[in-house]
């Protein structure tokens, strides 16, 4: 007995698997790829600004000037930049006296106001640069260089030269910058993400025609895997072809002996039912045993009949690619039955069918359904019998309907299970072996369909039979 099969999830697709490889893949490498851009343009807008900086550190350096006492003298006219002398516009400068004598802003820009920059305490070498982040006037964030110069002379001494600037114009470019670019990241990744989908659907159409394929041989409109598949799935359709032929070899093969061991059965059960004939009409033969012998070969034909229809069917049954048109099968049927029942003058009659309403296996199997059915109901019809088919769709796949309905006088509903059993008869005045209908529930079963007694409206049998549909 086969496993089940797991239920269907987004977890068993490999289109699901594929999509989200590659998205997740995409979005952390455009993540860490938007980080390391954003952490690159602060990092040169960072040195830019520490270069300009720089600059002005230099200016003021070469504008100190020392009177006769070893003051410090800056002239704000001698610096280039307007920004020196507007109030809190954001670029600064400020000398410290850094000898023992400390003093905090003995000389600063006029931009200060009556602010004093702070820095932190150190002590780099003279003429070494060093850079600090700091807050400075209304609270804002600057970056701040010093430099130490030391005074020679008859008054010498050490002072500390810093400038600082506003990092608001820095900081709101960094973040324009970076805005732009999660805007342009998330931009690519829905273009990434809609390639990536068109790639993956490209990729796999070659398994969905290999599923329209399969889909053709489940429901008979092909018996082979005909369509070129790439290289990677070639061999595949190629390997599942050679497995239909096998099964078509192994079925013809089986329904071969099945034939020809009924042929070899029915050859001497044909002598012996000769034999008996002839030894019941001579003069003085034993009338017993030449009655016994027909009644037995009789019994034997109706088995092997019954068992090759059964070995028939269970070979057929699920074969790829069995497809049979109902309509011209049911329709010979009828002609027989017409020519067969004449004498009862039974008017047969088939509502119309669709053309293409087809029935999903051996065309010897639905003319021994429908024919044993035809046949019982012709026997027990009053005047007329009704054939009728239909096809619907399931969850197991198309399915096939069949209603042959008598007006005769119908079966009561607590016998109608006795009647499907192989070899009953209700009412022995009617010709027949009582195997009729047994074989039809059985080869119906065989096909995985089931076969339904109701009363007919006004009155006699509806059979309903449900059949794999094609």
């Amino acid at each position: 007995m086969s496993a089940p099969t797991p239920p269907a999830g987004p977890g068993r697709s490999l289109r699901f698997r594929l999509l989200a490889a590659t998205l997740m893949g995409m979005a952390v490498a455009l993540t860490l790829a938007g980080l390391l851009l954003t952490e690159l343009f602060r990092d040169h807008v960072m040195r830019q600004f520490g270069h300009a900086l720089t600059a002005q550190l230099d200016q003021v350096t070469a504008r100190l000037e020392f009177d006769t006492g070893g003051q410090p003298q800056l002239d704000p006219a001698l610096l280039s930049d307007p920004r020196w002398s507007r109030p809190y516009s954001g670029l600064y400068w400020q000398i410290d006296r850094a000898d023992g004598a400390a003093r905090r802003g003995v000389l600063r820009s006029r931009s200060l106001w009556d602010d004093v920059l702070t820095a932190p305490d150190d002590a780099p070498a003279d003429g070494q640069v060093h850079v600090h982040e700091l807050d400075g006037p209304d609270g804002a964030r600057l970056m701040l260089m010093e430099r130490i110069v030391a005074q020679d002379g008859p008054t010498p001494g050490r002072w500390r030269l810093m400038v600082a600037a506003d990092l608001a114009e820095t900081t709101a470019a960094v973040s324009r910058f970076t805005g732009t670019l999660v805007a342009s990241l998330g931009v690519l990744l829905v273009l990434l993400a809609a390639a990536a989908v068109a790639q993956v659907a490209v990729g796999l159409a070659p398994l969905r025609a290999l599923e329209r394929g399969l889909a053709d041989i489940h429901e008979g409109r092909a018996q082979r895997l005909a369509a070129p598949f790439p290289s990677e799935v070639q061999p595949l359709g190629e390997e599942f072809n050679r497995v239909l032929d096998h099964n078509a070899e192994i079925v013809t093969r089986a329904r071969t002996q099945a034939g020809n061991l009924a042929h070899a059965l029915k050859t001497p059960l044909a002598v012996l039912s000769q034999a008996a004939e002839a030894a019941q009409r001579a003069p003085g033969g034993n009338t017993e045993l030449p009655a016994l012998v027909r009644e037995q070969v009789a019994m034997a034909r109706r088995h092997v009949d019954w068992h090759l229809a059964r070995a028939r069917a269970a070979a057929a049954h699920g074969r790829a690619g069995a497809r049979v048109a109902v309509a011209p099968a049911i329709l010979g049927l009828i002609r027989v039955m017409e020519r067969v029942h004449a004498e009862r003058g039974v008017a047969l009659r088939c509502d119309p069918m669709e053309p293409e309403l087809s029935f999903a296996g051996e065309v010897q199997d639905l003319q021994e359904i429908v024919g044993n059915l035809l046949d019982n109901a012709c026997k027990w019809a009053g005047h007329a019998v009704r054939v009728a088919g239909w096809s619907v769709h399931s969850p197991n796949g198309r399915r096939l309907h069949l209603v042959i309905e008598d007006d005769g006088p119908g079966i009561a509903p607590e016998r109608r299970e006795t009647v499907m059993a192989r070899g009953a008869r209700l009412d022995q005045s009617v010709p027949g072996s009582g195997l009729g209908l047994g074989i039809v529930r059985e080869l119906v079963e065989l096909y995985g369909g089931n076969v339904r007694l109701d009363a007919a409206t006004p009155h006699g049998l509806r059979v309903t039979v449900e059949l794999p549909g094609g």
